[in-house]
This record gives structure tokens, sequence and C-alpha cells, in this order.
């Protein structure tokens, strides 16, 4: 009978959270954004992008917005970038054909869309692909 009871008592140990718990941790944003950036090195910070070359753009909490240019990727750290969420919609109201510095993108819910606030843009920095072979 006590054979019996250690190996259930065994199979539960084994079947319980704490045991299962040896899955990696969930990466930070920052972790995320460097996951991204592998290969890639940074260029000269520029004020303004064009918006019909940026194809699509992703979120990384509290920490930056990514516009994916084609074989550019520019990287934002906005001021008050704290109150991103990668859950948010970007909301972007443009007076021409460039997404600029100081530019205010308004942040809401993708469920209700709610506002939940805003932040300003700062400099844009370009990440290239590393050239093969240098």
């Amino acid at each position: 009978m006590k054979k019996i009871v250690l190996a259930l008592t065994a199979a539960a140990v084994l079947a319980s959270p704490v045991a299962v718990s040896a899955k990696k941790p969930k990466l930070t944003s920052e972790e995320k954004l460097a996951k991204l950036l592998e290969g890639r090195v940074p260029g000269k910070p520029v004020s303004c992008i064009s918006l019909t070359n940026a194809r699509d753009s992703q979120i990384f909490d509290k920490t930056a917005i990514v516009y994916n240019s084609g074989s550019t990727i520019y990287v934002n750290r906005p001021r008050l970038a704290s109150s991103l969420d990668e859950d948010d919609v970007l909301v972007t109201e443009t007076h021409g054909s460039q997404l600029c510095r100081l530019d205010v993108v308004k942040l809401h819910e993708r469920t209700g869309m709610w506002y939940r606030g805003f932040v300003s843009l700062d400099d844009f920095v370009p990440y290239r692909k590393v050239p093969k072979g240098g």
C-alpha cells in the first residue's frame, strides 16, 4: 500500500505546475526588439520617414514602435514610451507624406477602440542588414 501511495505522490508532483515551470521565461520587450534587430546595424538617426515606404508597424510594450520599410527597419523610442501596449491601435494624423519626430500618435484599445492616450515620436533609427562577407 505504501508503494502505491508513493507512486501516486510522485506522479502528482511530476504533473504539478512546479515541475512544468522549466519552460523558457517570457522575453521582455527589449529582448524581443533585440531579437528582431539581430544581424542588423544601426545607422544615423533621421527626423522623418516616408509613409509610402513604411509597410507596417509593430509596438513593443513600453519600449518602441518599429516601422518596416522593406530592407530597412526604423525604430522609434517615443517620449512616454511607458504608455505603449502591443495591443494598442496606432492612430496618426499626418500632414504630408512623411512621419516625423514630434508627430503625435494616439493610442486606442484594440477591442473597443477607446482612446488610451498618446506618445510623441522621437528620431527614427534605421537598422539595415549586415552585408554578407563584411
